[in-house]
């Protein structure tokens, strides 16, 4: 009951600001009223608004100079005629007359005094409101207007708790014949009766009415019938004008609407990656995956699938360098098998020169994984053969270049510990050791971080770069970092023993080759911070590569050279004369 006690005091509020206003004193017309057993208020505005600034509420006299409303006049005229034809029908509304009260609602001030005296009980000119409003009975049964949403809406605002109707409920029964046309509403309430399109046409020396359409509603479902032929358009040639506020977009731009009409847009053109469907001019729609577009399409294309293939210039170059240094590797094995017991391949490590070959042949073999699409072993093994091969190598040239500084140096001082090294095979041990830790790595990181093959999608908008995911991987990075120190320990020795008898001073040698190894591998990450195309493979085949011939050119070839070149170099005696003038050295020092 809160909603009605709310309407009840905006009632009371009403009537009494209207008493105090001066609306008690005021009467309709004679002329704007017409007795009868049912009476129907009118609210029509014959009279225009007061537009003067108001500093207080005041009420506004409606019959004013110069104020008169062509409008309100002729709906007031529509509602006389349409109750007096009613009256006057003998099947409408047999033996009951209806009646009208119709009030000038120039104002808001005038409106609210028009509606409270069609709320008022018959005979009284007050509202006497008790108990249910719902079950009052106001002197009029019906009302019709205002025509404005303003003072609609404060009518509406007093009816509504009387329950006051515009005859819906009789409407929808009513049926009659008016001038040869039969009459009828719908259920809700709206005019079944077909009307003519008519246009004005100024074409000849005098205006007429042209007929171009007609409709009927009085059929299921409503027909609209129109001669478009008979339109007369302005402009040239008759053509028919643009029905939208914005010219259409050029191809590949969407439509972004600015208002709330769809004819009303600006035009945006659809970014890289999108596409625009002449299905739907209003959103740009993104390519698939696989697919691409540049600004302003209308479609998508496929993207280029890119690899670093076989048959590529710069994969025969680096196929070649490859193959000749496993050639070289293969080579020197066979030389050294064939001088093995001559003094340089003694020097160099006997037999643990042909596991350092090994080793650089199994990473060589490696790099041919880089060629060709990128498949599940090749992404498994490639960079994981490289790993443990170099590091098998490093290990074997740290311990070599350790045993010959502590031969040179320490033996004497620590007679004890150096006959516990020989005896227990420490070099051998060692490089065990190393090599297994570096295999652990790798199984690691194959089998936690494991690469695979992957389709790239986000580097280039019009390709799809295939390539393998370990360089992103945790994995790589360890077994790229346990050989960095692997190469900080060889270079470590080898500088330690770089005073040592010319045949056993492989210090530049070593440096050369491991610096070689650094600026390889900064030079790839480098690259790989700042381009991620289909020939970043290429760049990392080009540091292992780099790697390896640098570890075989700084150690190898130099003993290759005095095997083939200078073999009064190979011989005992010239060992030994460098061994006493380095003993000599180190007693004058």
């Amino acid at each position: 009951m809160l909603l009605w006690e709310v309407r009840l005091l905006c009632l009371q509020l009403s009537l009494s600001c209207c008493w105090a206003f001066g609306c008690h004193s005021t009467e309709s017309s004679p002329d704007f009223s017409l007795p009868g057993d049912y009476l129907v208020a009118g609210l029509f505005r014959l009279h225009g608004d007061h537009l003067d600034v108001r500093h207080r509420p005041t009420v506004t006299f409606c019959d004013r100079p110069n104020t008169f409303n062509d409008h309100g006049y002729h709906l007031f005229q529509a509602m006389r005629f349409s109750i007096e034809e009613i009256n006057n029908s003998s099947s409408l509304l047999p033996n009951v007359t209806l009646g009208y009260e119709l009030y000038d609602v120039c104002s808001e001030s005038a409106n609210v005094y028009a509606t409270l005296s069609a709320l008022s009980t018959p005979g009284t000119n007050y509202v006497d409101i008790q108990g249910n409003p719902a079950l009052y009975s106001p002197k009029t049964v019906a009302v019709i207007g205002p025509d404005s949403t303003s003072q609609a809406t404060t009518t509406a605002a007093l009816l509504g708790p009387f329950l006051v109707p515009l005859l819906l409920e009789e409407i929808r029964k009513v049926s009659f014949l008016l001038h040869k046309d039969t009459v009828t509403f719908s259920e809700s309430g709206d005019l079944l009766s077909g009307y003519n399109i008519i246009v004005w046409d100024w074409s000849g020396p005098k205006w007429t009415f042209r007929v171009i359409g007609s409709s009927s509603s009085s059929s299921s479902p409503v027909q609209l019938d129109i001669n478009t032929t008979k339109i007369p358009w302005h402009g040239g040639d008759n053509e028919v004008p643009q029905s939208v506020c914005s010219s259409d977009c050029p191809e590949g731009h969407q439509r972004v609407i600015v208002s709330f009409h769809h004819c009303c847009f600006v035009c945006v053109p659809c970014e890289a990656g999108t596409f625009l469907n002449k299905s739907d001019p209003y959103s740009c729609r993104p390519c698939e995956k696989e697919e691409w577009a540049p600004e302003r399409s209308q479609t998508c294309f496929p993207r280029t699938v890119v690899f670093l293939t076989w048959h590529e210039p710069i994969s025969w170059v680096l196929l070649a360098a490859n193959t000749t240094l496993l050639l070289l590797v293969a080579g020197t094995a066979g030389l050294f098998a064939r001088y093995l017991d001559t003094p340089v391949v003694r020097s160099a490590g006997g037999r643990m020169c042909f596991l350092m070959l090994g080793s650089l042949a199994g990473g060589s073999c490696g790099i041919y994984g880089f060629f060709g699409e990128p498949m599940l072993p090749t992404c498994l093994l490639r960079q994981g053969l490289f790993a443990l091969g170099f590091a098998i190598f490093l290990s074997c040239l740290t311990i070599r270049s350790f045993q010959l500084v502590f031969i040179f140096k320490f033996s004497a001082k620590m007679p004890t510990f150096f006959h516990a090294w020989v005896q227990n095979r420490g070099p051998g041990l060692f490089v065990v050791i190393s090599s297994i830790a570096q295999l652990l790595i790798c199984l690691v990181w194959l089998a936690v971080w494991t690469p695979l093959p992957t389709r790239e999608h986000q580097r280039f908008p019009q390709l799809v770069v295939l390539d393998c995911t370990e360089a992103n991987s945790l994995g790589f990075m360890l077994s790229f970092t346990y050989n960095a120190l692997l190469s900080v320990s060889a270079f470590a020795c080898s500088y330690l023993g770089k005073d040592l008898p010319e045949n056993y001073n492989e210090a530049k040698c070593v440096t050369f080759s491991l610096l070689l190894n650094f600026v390889s591998w900064i030079t790839f990450f480098t690259v790989a911070s700042v381009y991620q195309g289909k020939y970043l493979p290429a760049v990392n085949v080009f540091a292992m590569l780099s790697s390896l011939s640098g570890g075989f050119s700084g150690y190898f070839l130099p003993k290759c050279y005095v095997i083939l070149c200078r073999p009064d170099l190979n011989s005992t005696e010239h060992f030994q004369a460098s061994i006493q003038d380095y003993t000599r050295r180190c007693v004058s020092t």
